[in-house]
């Protein structure tokens, strides 16, 4: 958490500081000629992405001129052949005839045929009569009767590497059969004619088949085997086909930027994809480009550099001294009137001095506020001393009143209250003789009361012997909690001492405890023995009227606590539980006079 903190405050004083500020400001100065120069320049590198791709249509129309024409001159054979539907009635010598003088007349064609939709070749330019009807080829033009161009290998056709062109035949609105014109791969992939330029080529039919390609610098004849650089990435040939033409720059499956052009050969049926990168053609050379663009930012940059650096020797230096002198003085230095600023400009020397000033005063200020602070602990020490020394007298006062009582219930009753003053005079005892003031130690503070009650001889001071035993655990609590809870430990002491008995297993004893539990609350808990007589008897207080108990109740709601009463045949507890206030943070140890002085100090006008 600490370092996410320091994180975030190093984040928001970088954000915040004055080369910051100074940098924007500049860069808001020097925004309009920028905006204009960059906007000059994406003018220039727009027309010259738009002249690029025409160059590349229009090279790429040329380009795909041979093998538009020798595709278009197929179909139109095609549908000749098929418009002569009365030739296939049956098949014979005269359909094989005309179809074999079709393929001798034409050199780009190797085989012409009809198929019937029963998938056989009922009429051929060899004369063969073939089954092609479990071929993927005629299960596809039969499910999608229309004019297509593909190049599928079928090895019942003889040239497995052929590019096919066919075309249905209907007679009265029924399907008849197909036409079908098959050429060499080659005679295609000759057509492709770059003329010299550096165009990659690519053809496809509509489905966004591939027919065949020619790539840029390479040997014609020679196919090329990766087209990772002429397809653009995210974009498939049978959607670059339902866009029709059209030209776009972008990246090639490999990542690399290039201009894109598809143009139709045959309008819904095959395309041309021509692609190259668009610094073979550009108008402004690579250099020229990146200086026209980059040329404000350069600008900017020297710009910001300069006046970093002026602004740091005039100002920034000098406050951060500043910050050094601050940061000195939040450690505890107050002496700064021998330090300077190195040739500061005269606004930062007012800061300086005005600095200097604000320490002194604050320095003065600081020394009046220790003085008026420890001049009010003293006299809040005394109060705490007076009261205390009151609370002893009363003690006194009621000491020789118990002497001049005429009977026991009356001195009993004098006693119980002599008890509860005592208690509260060991309070006060303690926050006087106390380092701090803010909290009370607890387990000290009942260690001195119940040591008070044994010295007198309240508690275990009777006929029969009773067994104290104590056991206090470190705990702090306010002020305002130790009167209720001292005073509730004076009378749960007394009422343990009236129903304290000797039980079958031995003598009588006497528990007091003040326990921290984990869950960060106390318990104090006062127990005692029992003998079998009083197993019957209703608790009651020392002095027989049911005030003690009902003080009891009253300090635990004072302490906000949980009281809690056992009684068993031969023991009774009390138990308390509250939860004390968090201790502050301190290294200084409370200090108690020693044991056993406490009752001297309030007995000593008695003797």
């Amino acid at each position: 958490m600490t370092e996410r903190l320091q994180a975030r405050i190093t984040t928001r004083r970088v954000t915040k500081s004055l080369a910051v500020w100074l940098i924007g400001a500049l860069t808001v100065a020097m925004l309009p000629l920028g905006l204009i120069s960059v906007y000059q320049t994406s003018k220039v590198l727009h027309e010259s992405q738009r002249l690029s791709g025409v160059a590349l249509m229009d090279r790429t129309q040329r380009a795909a001129a041979r093998t538009q024409a020798l595709i278009q001159s197929a179909f139109g054979a095609a549908k000749t052949v098929a418009a002569a539907n009365v030739l296939f009635d049956g098949g014979g010598l005269s359909c094989d005839a005309v179809l074999a003088r079709l393929v001798d007349e034409s050199e780009a064609y190797i085989f012409a045929g009809f198929i019937d939709t029963r998938g056989n070749i009922t009429c051929s330019s060899t004369g063969e009569r073939l089954s092609v009807a479990e071929s993927a080829y005629f299960l596809d033009i039969l499910r999608d009767p229309k004019p297509r161009v593909d190049t599928r290998t079928n090895a019942n056709l003889r040239h497995v590497r052929v590019v096919r062109v066919s075309v249905p035949v209907y007679e009265r609105g029924d399907l008849q059969g197909f036409v079908l014109i098959s050429m060499p791969y080659a005679a295609v992939y000759y057509s492709l004619d770059g003329q010299g330029d550096p165009v990659d080529l690519l053809v496809f039919d509509g489905e966004g088949e591939f027919l065949t390609a020619e790539a840029a610098q390479r040997d014609y004849g020679t196919p090329p085997q990766d087209f990772e650089e002429v397809l653009p990435r995210g974009r498939t040939l049978e959607r670059l086909a339902a866009s029709g033409r059209q030209s776009f720059r972008g990246e090639n499956r490999r990542g690399e930027t290039r201009d894109f052009a598809v143009v139709p050969v045959v309008e819904g049926r095959v395309y041309v994809l021509g692609s190259w990168a668009p610094d073979r053609t550009s108008l402004l050379p690579r250099a020229g480009r990146a200086m026209a663009l980059y040329f404000p930012l350069l600008m900017w940059g020297a710009g910001m550099v300069v006046a970093f650096f002026g602004v740091h020797r005039l100002v920034i230096r000098h406050i951060r001294r500043l910050r050094s002198w601050m940061q000195l003085y939040a450690g505890g230095k107050t002496d700064f009137e021998t330090e300077r600023l190195d040739h500061a400009p005269d606004e930062l020397e007012v800061m300086a001095e005005a600095f200097r000033s604000m320490t002194r005063r604050l320095a003065e200020q600081e020394r009046a506020l220790e003085e008026d602070l420890a001049e009010k602990t003293i006299l809040l020490k005394e109060v705490h001393h007076r009261v205390k020394n009151n609370l002893q007298l009363i003690t006194s006062i009621m000491n020789m009143q118990i002497r001049n009582a005429q009977s026991a219930e009356a001195q009993t009753l004098l006693r119980r209250v002599q008890d509860r003053v005592m208690a509260l005079a060991a309070i006060h005892r303690y926050l006087y003789l106390a380092r701090k003031l803010s909290m009370v130690r607890a387990d000290r503070l009942l260690d001195d009361i119940i040591g008070q009650l044994v010295v007198v001889g309240d508690i275990g001071g009777g006929d029969e012997r009773v067994r104290i035993s104590t056991e206090f655990s470190p705990v702090e609590v306010s002020p305002d909690q130790s009167v209720p809870l001292s005073l509730l430990a004076t009378e749960a002491a007394m009422n343990a001492v009236k129903y304290c008995g000797a039980p079958a297993s031995g003598a009588p004893w006497i528990t007091i405890a003040l326990q921290a539990l984990e869950d960060g609350r106390v318990c104090l808990s006062v127990v005692n023995s029992r003998a079998g007589a009083q197993a019957d008897a209703a608790p009651g207080d020392a002095d027989g009227s049911g005030l003690g108990q009902k003080l009891i109740e009253s300090f635990a709601a004072q302490l906000d606590g949980a009281l809690e009463i056992q009684a068993e045949p031969e023991r009774y507890e009390l138990h308390v539980t509250f939860t004390p206030l968090a201790p502050e943070p301190d290294d200084e140890t409370d200090t108690l006079p020693d044991e056993g002085t406490g009752a001297q100090d309030a007995r000593s006008n008695t003797d």
